[in-house]
């Protein structure tokens, strides 16, 4: 079915509205004074930019198959996210740009997959080698960001929409940000202690994110001066945040919130194979990760965080609950907000693409069921 029409309430402004589509495409979101008949809810699908993993299926594996880059995708879409971005942690060169080259090769070869792989999210290895802000990345295996290794980048992912993760303060840090932004790549600073001179000169150069802020650092830092300090004192950066309760503390999240710009702050699952999977053991490209019943990820016998299990819809749940907000609130943080930092030809209006998730809600306003749309 290439036209149609729904009536419903619309997630971003609360409103009843009428959404019509033809070919493909949306043709009318009117709003009107009839309420709808249920609790039904449209908008925007969920937009991810981090995704290493979902389902069981590890995207830094060497063989990565259709099937399972569908099985993946197919899961991600049942939980109402339409769009991410696939993800590769560092490892060795070759191996990276021998996996970037593979999953876009299967990507382009498929419909589906075009539609939902709408980017790459490279998080390392130009990031920094030092005990705490490397995270769960090998130091070992950090490169220097030069102008050879991004452009092999950019002959891999053609035209496609690339999101670079590095730390600014590494040898050819600086330079390699101004290099990546005139290959096209949207760049995130990352894994990273700059000071607070680097990061002023990284943001002046254009648009800046900063890769799930409170992680790759530390577990303890100093007090008076730490890359957090640093880091929500820059009004121009873009900050992801992980919502799932352990990567940030609820109260983080809270004064995040207070401190930032709404429009400033994007969520992601940062999901490994664990999410959607439940507990057990997994493998997250070089490392043994294992899951508990409380859905976190660790490296195994240590209390060290690495990757995450969360869900798009638990993340929408687990956001409302910390901020203690109605869900309708911070839906733009995972749809419309990640998607226009990439540039990314969608949304919930007239002339984009006919994408949109139906939330059922029970009578408290909480979730109860969902479902993605594409036509």
């Amino acid at each position: 079915m290439t036209s149609g029409e729904i009536h419903a309430w619309n997630i971003l402004d609360r409103q009843p509205v009428i959404a019509k589509w033809d070919d493909g495409t949306f043709t009318e979101i009117v709003p009107t004074n009839e309420k709808p008949a249920q609790d039904k809810w449209i908008g925007p699908p969920l937009v991810d930019l981090q995704i290493n993993g979902f389902a069981g299926i590890d995207f830094q594996k060497e063989k990565l198959s259709v099937e399972q880059l569908m099985h993946a995708t197919s899961a991600l879409e049942n939980s109402g996210c339409s769009k991410f971005f696939l993800t590769l942690i560092t490892s060795e060169w070759d191996m990276m740009t021998e996996r970037l080259a593979k999953a876009k090769e299967l990507r382009d070869n498929h419909p589906k997959l075009k539609q939902a792989i709408a980017g790459w999210h490279i998080e390392g290895p130009f990031l920094s080698p030092e005990t705490g802000y490397c995270g769960a990345h090998p130091p070992n295996l950090m490169l220097e960001p030069t102008v050879a290794r991004l452009t092999k980048i950019r002959e891999i992912t053609g035209k496609d929409s690339v999101l670079l993760t590095m730390a600014p303060e590494i040898e050819g840090g600086l330079s390699a940000f101004s290099t990546a932004r005139e290959l096209g790549f949207q760049v995130s600073i990352g894994h990273t202690n700059a000071p607070e001179n680097i990061i002023r000169r990284v943001t002046a150069g254009g648009s800046t994110g900063f890769t799930h802020l409170g992680n790759g650092c530390p577990a303890e830092l100093r007090r008076d001066d730490n890359i957090l300090w640093r880091a929500l004192e820059n009004p121009s950066l873009t900050y992801s945040l992980i919502p799932d309760r352990w990567h940030v503390s609820p109260a983080l999240f809270r004064i995040i919130h207070q401190l930032i710009n709404n429009n400033s702050i994007y969520y992601t699952t940062d999901a490994m194979a664990a999410a959607g999977s439940g507990p057990g053991k997994y493998k997250f490209g070089h490392l043994d990760l294992e899951v508990g019943k409380e859905e976190i990820v660790r490296l195994p016998g240590t209390a060290n965080l690495a990757g995450s299990a969360l869900t798009p819809i638990n993340c929408i749940r687990y956001a409302s609950e910390m901020l203690g907000c109605d869900w309708q609130e911070i839906w733009k943080n995972y749809s419309t907000i990640p998607a226009e930092f990439m540039n990314l030809i969608t949304g919930f209006k007239i002339g984009a693409p006919a994408e949109f998730v139906e939330v059922e809600t029970k009578s408290n306003n909480n979730i109860n069921n969902i479902n993605l749309h594409r036509y």
